[in-house]
């Protein structure tokens, strides 16, 4: 398959300001778009020249297309992937795949049951930051890893709070919207589990009735190699990083939890400091293009389904820890 069909169910910021631009750039063709109001899908498709507009989902699925890209709120992620799946469509999906472990497995069988690609859309393991960061540590360059630090505190801008600060139900909150970002890019970047994690998360003011808009907590991987995160929604001035330290050697990552193909590296050892050669490309592109490559028979997504489930499982056990005050153990189920 070498001109890849999409259609976007949901007519979304992300899809808008990054994903059909993707699509584009990897040689897909965006064929449709799905909105339940009839209004927001027409006009998408008219500011995004898609051909077509569609208010059901088996309208979309239907439309002649190869593959879908996901991007509703969490709770409807589940039915609309075992949709796909049932009508034989490939599927990338935004994360957190569902609101719980078992719906996000059901999403992992039923699609390879159906002998379909799935993919879950963690941007960061594309970032050319995270790349030379799992490659440095591979080639040995740090020793032994031994502890990492994740800083993902940013200011979330009005146009995009809605749900995510005053919906339960959707999956609202720091911690399935960026916590479960940092899980995702930790097990890239360390290639190995989680197996605990504690926290302690904050209500500042920008949630409603409760729902948490920053988290700290610390995650332990089998290695015993512990990792610090600090998530937040309401930081205007704080720098995001990416730091792992080892027996030999730091490697510092700076400005890098972002979906701009920015940021640097810096090895730090004995030997003194260097920067790292970085190729920075557009993340979501790159994802595009494995997905299409998995899509072809050679190889897989960035982030895989299952990808998707584990980072999940670090994210529900962080939102356990902070209700219950206890180290959490990370059950993926896979």
């Amino acid at each position: 398959m070498n001109h890849v069909r999409w259609g976007l169910i949901g007519a979304s910021t992300i899809a808008r300001e990054w994903m059909i631009d993707a699509i584009r750039a990897a040689g897909g063709e965006v064929v449709a778009v799905m909105s339940n109001d009839p209004e927001r899908a027409a006009r998408f498709a008219a500011e995004n020249r898609i051909a077509t507009a569609v208010t059901s989902l088996d309208a979309l699925l239907g439309s002649g297309i190869d593959a879908v890209y996901i991007s509703t709120t969490n709770e409807f992620h589940c039915s609309q992937t075992l949709a796909a799946a049932a009508a034989g469509k490939h599927v990338l999906c935004e994360k957190p795949l569902a609101l719980n472990l078992a719906d996000a497995r059901r999403m992992v069988d039923a699609c390879k049951a159906a002998g379909i690609v799935m993919g879950t859309n963690h941007h960061l393991r594309n970032a050319a930051t995270h790349r030379v960061l799992r490659a440095a540590i591979k080639q040995g360059w740090i020793g032994r890893p031994l502890f990492a630090r994740v800083f993902h505190a940013v200011y979330l801008p009005p146009h995009l709070q809605g749900w995510r600060i005053t919906t339960p139900g959707a999956g609202a909150g720091v911690i399935m919207d960026i916590t479960v970002h940092d899980a995702d890019t930790l097990r890239f970047v360390l290639d190995e589990e989680p197996i605990a994690v504690t926290a302690f998360s904050q209500s500042s003011g920008m949630a409603a009735g409760g729902i948490e808009d920053g988290v700290m907590g610390v995650v332990r991987f089998r290695s015993g190699l512990i990792a610090q995160f600090h998530d937040a929604f309401t930081t205007k001035f704080a720098t995001t990083g990416f730091e792992v330290h080892g027996s030999d050697g730091s490697l510092i990552a700076t400005n890098c939890m972002t979906q701009r193909p920015v940021g640097e590296v810096l090895l730090r050892t004995a030997a003194g400091e260097e920067s790292l050669p970085l190729d920075h490309e557009n993340l979501y592109a790159r994802a595009v293009k494995a997905f299409h490559i998995a899509i072809r028979g050679d190889g897989t997504p960035a982030a895989t389904g299952e990808d998707g489930v584990r980072a999940m499982a670090v994210a529900l056990a962080a939102l356990e820890s902070t209700a219950t005050g206890r180290v959490v153990t990370v059950v993926p189920g896979l």
